[in-house]
């Protein structure tokens, strides 16, 4: 009876400590984020662009344990992104996060997808390459037109890979980052109700989203999101248990909602994000209008735009 009683509590004791120390690990684990928004072209992109990546910012940096980085503009260089993923190789552990988000323009030649940054473009092949030397596990959301072309090249099992269109030669001006950024934000992503938002469920989100902003456009859609988790196949819209896509996306925490969702509790903050959002469909219908408008009144409207927006954006970095 004295042995067995020894080892029950020798065996309390094994699992208490091995609780312990998974506990310990998780608490030391950290959640990386590197946003890198790109080239605009023109005035209403660099601006967005530069809004998009400014939000994401803010959002990052309320979530505990995480370390956020930000390159926009004439920071987003092809030496500065290498530079700060060849870091990460040597400052991440294997249970660490790593978050990895581009905005802006994308282009395909039909070999290999190259993301449009200041000097230098940088290629998926490239941006894979320094992926594979970092041990973190890892989600790449990559949002910019033609991003299809890159889930070929930067899927790998247990890496999750998101793209705002289907395929490189879906080239157009993509508006899923707006929605994949207000899934950070809005309770209703978070579909089980955790406080936690999953890459999974801002996907679905934002996807969900993008459909229906094309549906009340009455316009047909050149961008279609698709998730890749399983190192294999072209990617869904729709991940299931059926088609094997999903699984690690649902477990990869991006951001925990209670820090999340501050800002948006806030009735002034609340008011300019939905005000931002406005202007940026509003933005987007007048460019769809463009071909039927006379130039002199599609520049006057749309600077309006960028002028509200530009104070919008200003009102919330305060």
């Amino acid at each position: 009876m004295a042995a067995a009683q020894k080892v029950g509590c020798d065996l309390k004791r094994f699992c208490y400590g091995a609780l312990l120390l998974l506990t310990m690990s998780a608490l030391r684990a950290e959640t990386f984020y590197l946003t890198i928004a790109g080239l605009g072209g023109e005035p209403e992109y660099e601006q967005r662009f530069a809004g998009w990546a400014s939000d994401l910012d803010k959002t990052f940096k309320s979530e505990p344990s995480s370390q956020v980085t930000t390159l926009s503009g004439a920071q987003a260089t092809r030496a500065a992104i290498q530079t700060r993923l060849t870091e990460l190789a040597k400052q991440t552990k294997a249970d660490d996060h790593l978050v990895l988000l581009l905005i802006g323009h994308g282009s395909f030649d039909e070999s290999d997808y190259k993301f449009n940054i200041p000097g230098p473009d940088i290629t998926a092949t490239e941006l894979a390459s320094l992926l594979d030397k970092i041990p973190a596990q890892q989600v790449v959301i990559d949002m910019t037109s033609a991003s299809g072309g890159a889930l070929p090249i930067l899927q790998k099992p247990k890496r999750i890979v998101i793209t705002a269109t289907k395929a490189g030669t879906e080239k157009n001006a993509t508006v899923f980052p707006r929605y994949f950024i207000e899934a950070l934000r809005d309770p209703a992503a978070d579909a089980d109700k955790n406080e936690v938002i999953t890459a999974l469920e801002a996907f679905r989100y934002a996807e969900g989203k993008t459909a229906k902003f094309y549906e009340d456009l009455k316009r047909l859609a050149t961008e279609h999101a698709l998730l890749e988790d399983a190192g294999k196949g072209e990617g869904v819209k729709a991940p299931t248990v059926e088609n094997g896509e999903g699984l690690l996306a649902g477990r990869f925490a991006l951001l925990h909602t209670g820090s999340a969702v501050a800002m948006a509790k806030d009735p002034e903050k609340q008011k300019l994000l939905k005000q931002k959002e406005t202007l940026e469909e509003k933005i987007d219908e007048l460019k769809y209008r463009k071909a039927s408008m006379p130039v002199a009144e599609y520049r006057e409207q749309l600077g309006k735009f960028l002028v509200d927006l530009a104070k919008t954006q200003e009102a919330l970095d305060k």
